[in-house]
């Protein structure tokens, strides 16, 4: 369950980072603003499907 939860924080900080990004046009930063949103985004949508929240014993 905590490995969802972190993943989740830095999903929502890498959609901060994004918009930040795009907002003063820095397009190196924007690029990997969005890889991290997609890898962690990623990682917390299948570690949630896979283990499930609250997670099975």
């Amino acid at each position: 369950m905590g490995l969802v939860i972190i993943f989740a924080l830095v999903t929502i900080l890498g959609i901060f980072g994004l918009i930040r990004s795009l907002k003063d046009k820095n397009l190196l930063g924007a690029a990997f603003a969005f890889g991290t949103l997609a890898v962690f985004g990623w990682f917390a949508v299948m570690t949630f499907i896979h283990h499930g929240y609250p997670t099975a014993h």
